[in-house]
């Protein structure tokens, strides 16, 4: 995936074909995490959340890449959106000593959202 970063409340957006597994999972369950990684700081983002398909033509031409053009020839039929509205954050960075927010459970640091309407 090629995610575009999250706007100022945390929301992602990414593309995809409207017929992949991803698509056929969210519109059966909504829950979705997304896992972002670095591994020579061995550090992680976790953002849990709901996901919704859209097929609306600005939020479509809003959140394209040219870069795009190859894999979608067809912007209209063959690319939709997935939007993931955040509901937690996790973090654990071990180079920036943010490890752990329990030591006994290793539970990570995290961030609960409020509840956001999907857009």
């Amino acid at each position: 995936m090629d995610p575009f970063p999250p706007d100022e409340n945390m929301v992602v957006w990414m593309g995809t074909n409207p017929n992949s597994r991803k698509v056929a999972e969210i519109l059966h369950d909504e829950h979705v995490t997304l896992y972002y990684s670095v591994g020579e700081d061995q550090a992680y983002v976790a953002i849990s959340g709901r996901a919704r398909i859209v097929q609306d033509a600005k939020a479509k031409a809003k959140y394209w890449k040219n870069e795009w053009k190859e894999f979608y020839r067809d912007r209209d039929k063959g690319y939709v959106l997935i939007t993931v509205i955040p509901q937690t954050l996790e973090v654990v960075n071990v180079k920036k000593g943010i490890i752990s927010g329990n030591s006994i459970t290793w539970t990570p640091p995290a961030v609960t959202f409020g509840s956001q309407s999907l857009k």
